[in-house]
């Protein structure tokens, strides 16, 4: 084995299971190994199909019913810059057309995360050997940053017209009209209408991210993600 090989595989090993006491099992393991001899292009790639199958599974699980909704961390709330709007209509009685609407762009995130699988296979299949490597190096989001910097035009562009499709698939621009007339008609209230589409797909977006972070992390401290026959190659069995 290449003197480059043993020392990049030893990268991968300390920068993602330093902690780990398996870890130096593996790590003995693997450079023992010399017979088994794969390049930065083997690890490169087995990272691109570990990073695959982490976004597909944080896709997976926005995208299914209650994945924005049912998770207090990602889940979508009242837009900020409509605070007013909220606290002013609860206190008038309609508190349940405010949490109408909550459920509503929630449902429609959920329903445009469907798309963003396509957009992350594409960017990690687009990495070069210097990425794959600068992401094992890098923090415990380095994937999910790189993802960001590479997909979120992309997903910004794909999002919206489908936001906005699903907006109205599941009512949630018929609540928000209703609810702004409602709370505009208020005397001596301010006139607002915050653009919808445009806030539920930033949240949409920024909310898959969170959920792609920890899958990364789950990779990084699991890098036995071994269901291929490249990743048992890199990784060992």
């Amino acid at each position: 084995m290449k003197k480059i090989t043993i020392l990049f595989v030893l990268a991968i090993l300390i920068s993602t299971l330093s902690t780990n006491a398996q870890f130096l099992k593996d790590a003995k393991k693997m450079l023992g190994q010399k017979s088994a001899g794969f390049s930065e292009k083997d690890a490169a790639d087995a990272i691109k199909e570990a990073l695959v199958k982490g976004t597909g599974e944080g896709v997976k699980f926005v995208s299914k019913l209650d994945g924005y909704f049912g998770n207090p961390e990602i889940k979508i709330p009242f837009p900020p810059d409509a605070k007013t709007v909220e606290t002013n209509l609860r206190s008038a009685g309609m508190g349940k057309q405010v949490d109408q609407v909550i459920l509503s762009i929630n449902r429609a995130a959920e329903d445009a995360a469907k798309d963003a699988e396509q957009i992350f296979v594409a960017a990690i299949k687009g990495m070069t050997v210097k990425d794959a490597v600068n992401i094992v190096k890098g923090s415990n989001d380095a994937a999910t940053q790189y993802l960001k910097r590479t997909t979120s035009p992309q997903l910004r562009e794909k999002f919206l017209p489908v936001i906005k499709v699903s907006l109205d698939k599941v009512n949630a621009t018929k609540y928000w009209t209703d609810i702004i007339k409602a709370y505009n008609k208020i005397p001596f209230v301010q006139k607002m209408n915050p653009n919808l589409p445009d806030y539920v797909t930033a949240k949409a977006i920024d909310g898959l991210f969170v959920m792609i972070a920890k899958e990364e992390l789950k990779i990084r401290k699991d890098p036995v993600a071994r269901t291929t026959e490249l990743l048992k190659k890199v990784f060992g069995n």
